[in-house]
């Protein structure tokens, strides 16, 4: 298949975030290719990577100082095959055309994996929350609906939360968008509890990726109880990856942000999780603080000029990435695998560079690849629609059930997939092969639209 990642990389040359999403994908599927010459035919893989539409546009809004500042808003409208589309938005500097694209084509096989009948979409502006007042978020975020809500629906286009856009964000948003349309629709998910948002939402995508950890620990006999593990980030998914961990009786060591990380050899437990909740969610401070408050911390900034992360060279046996893309490459995998982790787990959307993903293989270790293991949060997200479509609620502990189930159900299918094609114990071709095929079995059944 390199004649598709010729046409992509002469038609997109920057867009080196696409190109890895892509060639990951296109190289596992290609069994699938070869066994269903339809598919070919059909020019199914020309239309796969080509997004249905994009939407851009420009984001004007003032500061608290009366100063116009212009942002630049997008919308990836991916694949709508087997449902509206759905994926998150997400404010960073960050933020370009690329990126989006490679986190709406990975939201298309994730979607499909869940089971829910969705799309894959993704979006966001490249706008900085930090240090912004809540009336600049607030402004900002209506400026950027003032545009996005030509474009989405709940029958449509579904957005939800990403880095950068929390409950606060989404409430910003929801509210312009009802002004807007005048009108009370599930279109955003990540709402508020107490006006149509789902319990266990904010929860999910980290919750999510520890029942993806059990389920692949348990083909080996093996639980997460008495686990040392090490944990990148300390957003949203990264603290509630912590929470279910701790809770499952495994020892969590690490966590980071932007600037640097901490290891807390004794271990995080739950009343340090809780001052962490505080500080990155209600403080927005930095992990440098958890550091000055104990003792048993280590603080360690970020080097630009070191060729790795030193936050992956410490023992445990379980690895959650669940900070940003790229976070893990060649040689810091090689670290996780000489310290004795025997899983990986991805909170995060692509978080492994592909010669780190070779080197996990190589080494047979459990890796549970992103678009399956972070498949919780917009599994909720598409449990948030449906008690919107329903007008009622589910309880916190009926929501985390069907979690489970779907992540259960998700880790069996990525098995099977992987067995069916010849690369058992494999999955990351597990989980391309299954959402790839539900996906274009639903294109072929709809024309060539």
């Amino acid at each position: 298949m390199a004649d598709i990642m010729d046409i992509i990389k002469g038609r997109d040359p920057r867009e080196r975030e696409f190109h890895q999403a892509v060639s990951e994908v296109i190289e596992s599927v290609k069994p699938v290719l070869d066994q269903n010459p339809i598919y070919r035919q059909a020019k199914i893989p020309e239309r796969l990577v080509e997004p249905e539409r994009v939407i851009m546009f420009r984001i004007p809004w003032a500061d608290d100082q009366g100063n116009v500042q212009v942002n630049r808003g997008f919308r990836i409208e991916m694949n709508s095959a087997l449902g509206p589309y759905k994926g998150g938005l997400r404010f960073h500097p960050s933020v370009n055309l690329g990126i989006l694209k490679f986190l709406a084509f990975e939201q298309v096989f994730k979607n499909a994996l869940t089971t829910l009948p969705m799309g894959g979409g993704k979006g966001g502006s490249d706008f900085d929350p930090k240090g912004k007042s809540d009336n600049e978020v607030m402004r900002f975020c209506q400026s950027f609906m003032s545009e996005l809500f030509r474009h989405i629906g709940p029958d449509t286009d579904v957005p939800a939360g990403d880095i950068g856009v929390g409950a606060r964000e989404i409430g910003y948003l929801f509210g312009m968008y009802k002004k807007l349309r005048n009108e009370f629709t599930g279109v955003l998910t990540g709402k508020g509890l107490n006006w149509g948002g789902s319990l266990i939402r904010p929860e999910a995508t980290g919750y999510g990726s520890v029942y993806f950890a059990a389920e692949m620990l348990s083909t080996r006999n093996e639980t997460l109880d008495g686990k040392t593990c090490i944990v990148s980030g300390s957003g949203n998914v990264a603290q509630f990856t912590m929470e279910k961990l701790i809770e499952l009786g495994a020892k969590v060591v690490t966590l980071s942000d932007s600037a640097g990380y901490i290891f807390d050899e004794s271990g995080i437990d739950s009343e340090k999780l809780e001052y962490i909740k505080v500080l990155k969610n209600v403080r927005r401070g930095r992990v440098t603080e958890y550091a000055d408050k104990y003792s048993s911390a280590i603080y360690t900034p970020v080097d630009p000029a070191l060729d790795h992360n030193p936050l992956w060279n410490h023992k445990a046996e379980c690895a959650f990435p669940s900070a940003t893309q790229n976070e893990i490459n060649a040689r810091d995998a090689q670290n996780l695998i000489d310290n004795g982790v025997m899983l990986v787990s991805e909170g995060a959307n692509m978080p492994t560079m592909p010669d780190g993903i070779d080197i996990f293989k190589d080494h047979k270790i459990l890796y549970g690849p992103g678009k399956a293991a972070n498949a919780g949060g917009v599994s909720v997200s598409g449990l948030e629609m449906t008690q919107n479509s329903m007008r009622l609620a589910w309880t916190r502990e009926e929501v985390d059930n069907r979690l489970k189930l779907i992540m259960k159900t998700i880790h069996s299918t990525c098995v099977d997939a992987a067995e069916q094609y010849g690369v058992p114990g494999n999955y990351e071709a597990g989980a391309n092969i299954a959402g790839f095929v539900k996906v274009v079995d639903a294109m072929l059944d709809q024309g060539l639209v």
